[in-house]
């Protein structure tokens, strides 16, 4: 009896898994069953990061955010509770955009909520 020998579509579905392979090291490249696993792994790690990349933006623009606000004499938590009573809608992306490229701007945002 014949060996079987799938056809297009299994062909197709090896050959994606090996395309997302492409620049791994050794068998991992180039061994089906042991790619599949590394990039079973890789779309792993990526979900998980994608959702890491969020919460490590946010710490540094509040970071950021923080260090401007201490050089002009007050601190974060004062800094965003001034600028929710003051009805300031700016959020902390542009914020910490405002602090890193323009310290006189952020000054004036600072002065705003006193």
């Amino acid at each position: 009896m014949p060996r079987v020998r799938r056809g297009f579509k299994a062909r197709r579905r090896r050959n994606r898994v090996l395309k997302h392979a492409k620049g791994y090291y050794g068998a991992r490249r180039k061994a089906f069953h042991v790619a599949i696993e590394q990039v079973h792994n890789a779309w792993q790690d990526a979900y998980k990061h994608r959702r890491t990349k969020k919460r490590e933006y946010r710490r540094l623009w509040i970071a950021r955010i923080n260090a401007a606000a201490r050089s002009n004499g007050i601190n974060y938590s004062q800094f965003i509770s001034g600028l929710k009573r003051s009805n300031i809608a700016l959020d902390r992306k542009v914020l910490a955009e405002i602090a890193y490229s323009d310290p006189g701007g952020f000054k004036a945002v600072v002065e705003a909520i006193d």
